[in-house]
């Protein structure tokens, strides 16, 4: 049977989706914050997992570089690892990691979204707006930000608001990621990019990325 549609803001109503007691949900919130801050803060303190040539490093350093709204780029790591496997090696390896995280992410939006502080949000008219717009073409939508340079994590949050189906979310992410590391893991693979070079991309996205963020943050508190 399928959700009931609120009649207010033209999409599933939220309260049908809550299946488990609030504790079991809390505790899997806090469980999943606290595995990708616990991954992100080994990799930042650790000089060896920078410099390894692991593949498991590029598999859980996917967590944190698309864990919500990430704070560290994914990009330079793939084109580090690039230099020293195949593509489709590098490709899958990251895809990988890439859908689990972002399981993890519908997950801890659809947290957030259920409690009753997002409830008028929800009500809000340009969200609704926002939502009925995305439902026109969703899957589209989603595979285009994937596989270009599109800001994606507003679309992790507008997929759980809009009840997009996770196993769509999840193939949208494959058909549109799965390629664009492909893509930057043969550049690497051809080019063999200086690791000077790479560490500087990485300063430069990370910069670019928090200072976007913070912007953004501090005019929807100037606008209350």
């Amino acid at each position: 049977m399928s959700p009931e549609i609120s009649e207010t803001s033209g999409f599933p109503d939220a309260k049908q989706d809550s299946k488990y007691p609030p504790w079991i949900k809390a505790s899997l919130f806090s469980l999943q914050i606290a595995f990708v801050l616990v991954l992100l803060i080994v990799w930042i303190s650790s000089k060896g997992l920078q410099e390894s040539k692991s593949l498991w490093v590029l598999f859980f350093y996917s967590f944190p570089s698309e864990f919500l709204i990430a704070t560290v780029p994914h990009e330079p790591v793939l084109l580090y690892f690039g230099k020293f496997y195949s593509p489709i090696t590098v490709a899958l390896v990251a895809i990988s990691g890439t859908v689990l995280t972002e399981i993890l992410n519908y997950s801890t939006f659809k947290y957030v979204t259920d409690l009753k502080i997002f409830a008028k949000l929800q009500q809000k008219s340009a969200v609704i707006k926002t939502i009925r717009f995305f439902n026109k073409a969703p899957f589209l939508t989603l595979w285009v930000a994937g596989i270009t340079p599109i800001p994606f994590y507003p679309l992790r949050f507008l997929v759980v608001l809009a009840r997009y189906p996770l196993l769509k979310y999840i193939l949208a992410i494959f058909l549109s990621r799965f390629p664009r590391f492909f893509i930057l893991a043969y550049l690497s693979y051809k080019i063999q990019i200086p690791d000077y070079i790479l560490l500087a991309l990485f300063v430069l996205l990370i910069v670019i990325a928090n200072v976007t963020i913070f912007r953004s943050l501090r005019n929807r508190k100037k606008k209350g």
